[in-house]
């Protein structure tokens, strides 16, 4: 059942979802609200958290992914190419999700630093300002870390140890 609805979910990332109707849209909040308003979105940053979390690379993938596509931002690419590729980056970070891949951590980085430099390029145009931009890596870091504490729950895991209820 999960692995069905984790294949809906990354059939359901549209190009597009997350980057139409935002000409204009700029100020801190508008960052922040970037990343919660596509399905692409959603699932990029929550399945890099969580694979982090399954790759044993708790802190340096999260953390490589806002760097790169900060990076990326910063490149701004060519419009062309990106929404497919942030179509194609979401799609295959839900592939090695749902395949269970663990890689080695040299190739894990690379993956995820490849990933992120493909969101940054196609939100460079999107982000107006520096404080849309801090806005928007908020956002995205607060997603990553969320997917991150999931990636390392266990099935039926209590995510507080049993000694910090006491």
């Amino acid at each position: 059942m999960k692995k069905t609805l984790a294949l809906v979910l990354c059939l359901v990332a549209l190009p597009a979802a997350a980057h139409g109707g935002h000409a204009g849209a700029s100020g801190l909040v508008a960052g922040l609200a970037h990343p919660f308003t596509g399905i692409d979105h959603l699932l990029a940053m929550l399945g890099v958290g969580i694979w982090s979390g399954r790759q044993k690379q708790r802190w340096t993938l999260p953390l490589c992914f806002l760097l790169m596509m900060a990076l990326g931002a910063l490149a701004q690419g060519a419009a062309v190419l990106s929404e497919p590729a942030v179509l194609a980056s979401a799609l295959l970070v839900g592939a090695l999700l749902l395949a269970k891949v663990r890689l080695p951590a040299g190739a894990a980085i690379a993956l995820v630093a490849g990933c992120a430099l493909l969101h940054g390029q196609a939100h460079g145009s999107e982000l107006p300002g520096l404080a849309t931009a801090a806005g928007y890596l908020g956002s995205c870091a607060l997603l990553l870390l969320a997917g991150r504490g999931l990636g390392g729950m266990r099935s039926g895991a209590c995510p507080v140890p049993a000694r910090a209820i006491r």
